[in-house]
């Protein structure tokens, strides 16, 4: 009989922020396109109660969600805070409608954004305040140094990026110390293998966001088979294999219902085989 592989089920982002490894994105709980109020309001404060409930210590959202609706509901559901939540918010990106994203990571807009995200989450310092995007149209160094001054005036604990390279977290680590970096990666989508593997080497987490990106019909019959065998779903299992493929990597799946965030968190709890986590990866 295979042997379950087991894995540790915290992290410990820029030294001294020990988190549980299953967190919660808070992005879907906001309308289509991720724009405007959720449908359902009270269900998306039960869901970011339950997820305390069950013992998540990482939220994970952006003053651009909604924009603003996600980091508003996160205050009305949990403030005061429990001691040793670590609320994660990002800034360089703005909304001019349902799913449309410019990207603005000038100082000026930053300021605001990140001014805004204070106030809103009721926070007199952000834990891990990340940059949404590099923004083409802005000199990095100039970005840069804004998180720089930020960070030594206390308005941020920690700083960590997104959608990056190696070549641009070695960048951004002449200036600031890059704790997290947050790209699209799952088990099917391995573009940023080389920035894990770079987050391995360094200490830093890794926070995959888009967790099953579904496209390959394959892998979507192993992750089935797969699942058959543990007694989970597919997405749950997806899940697992993210949790078990790498110590640094902290998930953080969004929902709006609280049936699929208790689904969610199931799946740490699901130990898969070497042979398992090798049909995955093949």
């Amino acid at each position: 009989m295979s042997t379950k592989v087991t894995f540790k089920k915290d992290f410990t982002i820029g030294g001294d922020l020990t988190v549980r490894r299953m967190g919660y994105g808070a992005m879907r709980i906001t309308g289509d396109g991720i724009w405007g109020p959720p449908k359902d309001r009270a269900e998306a404060i039960r869901v970011l109660k339950r997820a305390v409930e069950l013992g998540v210590d990482f939220i994970d959202t952006a003053d651009s969600y909604g924009p603003h609706i996600s980091e508003e509901l996160i205050a009305e559901a949990l403030h005061p805070y429990p001691k040793g939540l670590i609320i994660a918010t990002k800034g360089g990106l703005t909304r001019t409608g349902p799913n449309q994203w410019p990207v603005n990571a000038s100082p000026e807009h930053l300021k605001a954004a990140l001014e805004g995200s204070l106030a809103r989450l009721k926070l007199d310092s952000i834990d891990l305040y990340q940059l949404h995007r590099i923004d083409p149209n802005v000199p990095f160094e100039k970005t840069l140094e804004f998180l720089q001054e930020v960070q030594e005036e206390g308005l941020v604990r920690h700083i960590g990026l997104s959608e990056v390279s190696v070549a641009d977290i070695k960048k951004a680590e002449e200036y600031i110390d890059v704790v997290s970096v947050q790209n699209m990666y799952s088990v099917d989508n391995r573009k940023w293998e080389a920035v894990l593997e770079y987050c391995e080497e360094s200490d830093k987490a890794f926070i995959p966001w888009y967790p099953m990106n579904g496209g390959d019909v394959s892998l979507m019959q192993k992750l089935e088979k797969v699942a058959k065998e543990v007694g989970a779903s597919a997405h749950q299992v997806a899940l697992s294999w993210l949790l078990h493929h790498s110590p640094n990597i902290l998930l953080i799946p969004g929902t709006s219902s609280v049936k699929h965030l208790e689904e969610n968190i199931k799946a740490e709890s699901i130990a898969l085989t070497e042979e398992q986590l090798t049909a995955l990866e093949s």
